[in-house]
């Protein structure tokens, strides 16, 4: 029995639906390249690392943050002396953004949150730079480590739990009654002789305030002040005094007058000194010649004799000294 070659309806249902979905299949994959720059021209770039960690092939290169681009290739250089440049990065960059890579732009890895996958970001170049050709090698800046971040910030929280476990030892021991700060929490009979010197402390500060005793007046009879205002004007005043050019302290302390007659009259005994000890003139061998002084001393000594008995007799060396014409 032959089939009829007419089409159910039932078929060219199914027909249409597979039609339909392939309709989207196809919007959706177009869309999908659209949103991805899969259909858009590319140009090759190429940029060296030291460390791709977290890059990988297909990886999102971006300009300004913005989708631009994939890792086409990541591939291992020959071991040299170079560690700046283990790994060469091909970078397939859409045509579109070619005028915004120039040769001041910069490439950075970046992280896709704080721990999602590593980009490759290219900052925008200036007019005065010429654009970057295919092939041309784009410099790259450091990138922040996060694995030394996130190391640094283990080490913090080590820290922070060591904190967190001498700031426990130090509740426990004042809980428990150790050291001044425990017993001033623990202990009652602490706690009755601090509150009985805060009570003295008042007790004196209210004697202070009293206005008859001695502390009561140096803080309220301004009696003192004055006298002590009126010392320190006096003073000030006899400064003043003595700074000027009259008077005479003021004339001592300014004119040099007195200074230079006092030199004058040091230079004068100074003189008359050298002289006196130079060993010549009378008063020098006065003081230096014994041979003088002891005739000087004998004279003496013979006129307090010849004194002495003229006044025992003064007769005998008057006799004959009056004459009668």
């Amino acid at each position: 029995m032959k089939r009829s070659p007419k089409i159910t309806w039932d078929q060219l249902r199914v027909g249409l639906v597979i039609l339909v979905a392939l309709a989207i299949i196809g919007i959706a994959v177009y869309k999908l390249g659209q949103s991805a720059n899969l259909f858009t021209k590319r140009y090759e770039l190429v940029a060296y690392l030291d460390d791709a960690n977290g890059l990988r092939e297909g990886g999102i290169v971006s300009v300004a943050g913005q989708l631009a681009g994939t890792v086409k290739k990541i591939e291992f250089l020959p071991v040299d002396a170079d560690t700046t440049r283990n790994l060469r990065i091909t970078l397939a960059v859409d045509a579109n953004v070619k005028d915004q890579i120039r040769r001041d732009s910069k490439g950075k890895l970046r992280t896709m949150g704080l721990l999602g996958d590593k980009t490759f970001d290219i900052t925008p170049g200036t007019p005065k730079y010429a654009v970057l050709q295919s092939g041309d090698t784009i410099p790259v800046e450091p990138s922040l480590d996060y694995e030394a971040v996130i190391a640094k910030a283990s080490g913090a929280v080590d820290d922070m739990v060591g904190l967190t476990r001498d700031l426990r030892a130090i509740t426990g021991g004042i809980v428990a009654g150790r050291g001044t700060v425990g017993q001033l929490v623990t202990n009652r009979a602490l706690y009755d002789q601090l509150n009985g010197t805060l009570a003295r402390a008042n007790q004196m500060l209210a004697q202070f305030q009293n206005p008859n005793g001695t502390m009561g007046r140096l803080l309220n009879d301004p009696t003192l002040y004055n006298r002590l205002s009126s010392v320190i004007a006096s003073t000030d005043s006899l400064v003043s005094t003595l700074n000027s050019t009259k008077g005479t302290a003021g004339m001592l302390l300014r004119d040099t007058t007195l200074y230079t007659n006092m030199v004058g009259i040091t230079h004068g005994a100074d003189s008359l000194m050298k002289a006196l000890t130079g060993g010549q003139g009378t008063a020098s061998r006065l003081l230096t010649d014994q041979t003088l002084y002891d005739q000087l001393n004998k004279l003496v000594t013979d006129l307090s004799a010849i004194l002495a008995d003229v006044r025992k007799d003064p007769s005998r060396y008057m006799k004959g000294m009056i004459k009668v014409f």
